[in-house]
């Protein structure tokens, strides 16, 4: 700990820590934020950087502390109303907002609730409401239903309303993870102008490029444990990286010429209205093809028609060389198409079902008796294999699949999709809340796939990912192929201008 005065720190941590059963979620934990500080919490996912918001939050109380301190005073033990009170918010990664209600309502909403019914004054929420949009440098309709506002405005509305609350300090949970570039940017302007207001921010973010960009410092915890706090001048993305995980990261550039595989799937223009046009391409047996662009190109419509979720209005697709036009998502399947979604929590898994049921849920016909019952023994050797073969991290296949973190539960995605014997695989943003090392493990799962000879779609709106991990790029824009790069003959910074030009 720094021995600077306490009024200069809105939070000091001192030895903080908590365990779940046998597992030592934190292990003498120190973590100061300044007054007005940027500061980034980095690990990867399970290494309890949600636990230790949750205890200066008060949802869970340590075990041991040596001191806990906001804004200068020492507090015994925190609650949540207590932590609300004295100035600190946290917006999740979900944001826990109410899509029904309109702006003004969710940025004012803790006004409206407590134990005492009372009215809603409905001219001075709306005042207080643009009040503190305008603090924000922000203009919105406040009476439009939340659910009419892209995700970007979302994140403005959440932050409004922590500081409806009087925040003075406030926990950004993957604030960028679904955002485009020029939306991330107006967001990082947003928080440079809090911190301007003496605002604390903790930014708790897998896009390293962004924490190196917009913190002051960076607290790296690992296992449970502090690695250390570090001025983020003159630290790299590969070190940081390094310090999360344990081990150094490298990226490279892995693409390979197949001239002589035989085309796995191929469209010659391809359209539907309002999403895109004339789009052709072609993907080889053991090619990871790119596919990026900002978010709004179409390609995650155009990965939907090819899983046929959608129709095509013009144009053709080939599989294996055979006519395509899966009109369902079953009969893509059945053909031989597997498609994991940018949307992992609602499109992806079964939330409250199990890690064992969300692995077979995709070959469920495969694992029946001739009595039509679902053989146990099937299931669980199933079960197994794809757990060994990717490397998943569980307690048990019956646990919930909500008690993974985010990198193993893509990991059970991917199973599930694997054990349909696809030949075609499509990757929708396979890396959205995956932490630096999963991501990594992803992507060498990725890679092995493809030595195999399985043909990958890889779309991603982050350039490193399909630079380093793809074989070809295909740019989209404005619902078009715009260009095809060779990653061997580009460098990332010209791929970045090119794109988000």
């Amino acid at each position: 700990m720094t021995t600077a005065p306490a009024d200069q720190f809105a939070l000091r941590l001192h030895k903080v820590s908590k365990a779940f059963g046998g597992v030592q979620a934190l292990n003498q934990v120190d973590f100061e934020v300044r007054a007005g500080e940027v500061h980034c919490l980095a690990g990867e996912n399970g290494c309890g950087k949600s636990t230790l918001i949750k205890v200066v939050t008060g949802v869970h109380q340590p075990e041991k502390a040596e001191l806990i301190e906001l804004f200068g005073e020492a507090v015994g033990q925190i609650s949540p109303v207590l932590a609300r009170q004295l100035g600190v918010s946290v917006i999740w990664q979900d944001l826990a907002l109410f899509p029904h209600m309109t702006v003004a309502e969710n940025i004012a909403f803790d006004d409206m609730v407590g134990l005492r019914p009372r009215s809603v004054k409905y001219r001075e929420m709306i005042t207080r409401s643009g009040d503190v949009l305008a603090r924000l440098g922000v203009q919105m309709d406040l009476s439009a239903p939340l659910n009419d506002l892209p995700i970007a405005q979302r994140q403005v509305v959440a932050i409004a309303r922590a500081l409806m609350n009087d925040a003075k300090l406030i926990f950004m949970d993957e604030p960028t993870a679904s955002l485009t570039q020029s939306e991330t940017d107006r967001l990082l302007d947003i928080v440079r102008k809090l911190s301007a207001d003496g605002v604390a921010i903790v930014f708790v973010s897998h896009r390293l490029a962004e924490v190196l960009d917009i913190a002051e410092r960076v607290t790296v915890v690992r296992d449970g444990n502090l690695v250390g706090v570090y001025p983020t001048e003159g630290m790299t993305q590969a070190r940081l990286g390094e310090l999360m995980t344990g081990h150094l990261i490298e990226n490279a550039v892995v693409a390979r010429d197949l001239p002589d595989a035989p085309v796995v799937f191929e469209a010659e223009g391809l359209a539907r209205h309002g999403e895109f046009s004339d789009v052709s391409l072609k993907i080889r047996a053991g090619e990871v093809l790119g596919l990026t662009g900002l978010i709004g190109a179409g390609r995650t419509e155009l990965a939907h028609v090819m899983m046929g979720m959608r129709s095509a209005d013009s144009g053709h697709m080939l599989l294996n060389g055979a006519a395509y036009a899966p009109s369902h998502i079953r009969s893509a399947i059945k053909q031989g198409m597997a498609y994991v979604s940018e949307d992992r929590l609602s499109l992806g898994l079964l939330q409250k079902q199990s890690i064992a049921d969300n692995t077979v849920i995709s070959v469920l016909h495969k694992l029946t008796t001739a009595t039509g019952l679902i053989s146990y023994t099937r299931k669980a050797d199933l079960v197994r294999h794809w757990i060994r073969e990717l490397g998943v991290k569980i307690g048990a296949p019956e646990d919930a699949i909500s008690t993974l973190s985010g990198g193993n539960q893509q990991k059970v995605v991917l199973a599930k999709w694997l054990a349909t014997e696809p030949k075609l695989l499509i990757l929708d943003s396979p890396t959205v809340g995956v932490d630096v090392g999963a991501r990594a493990g992803i992507f060498r799962i990725v890679r092995a796939l493809a030595d195999e000879g399985l043909a990958i779609l890889l779309i991603s709106d982050e350039v490193t990912e399909v630079m380093f991990h793809s074989d070809r790029i295909l740019h989209m824009a404005d619902g078009r192929i715009v260009q095809e790069y060779d990653p061997r003959t580009i460098t990332v910074p010209q791929l970045e201008e090119r794109i988000y030009a």
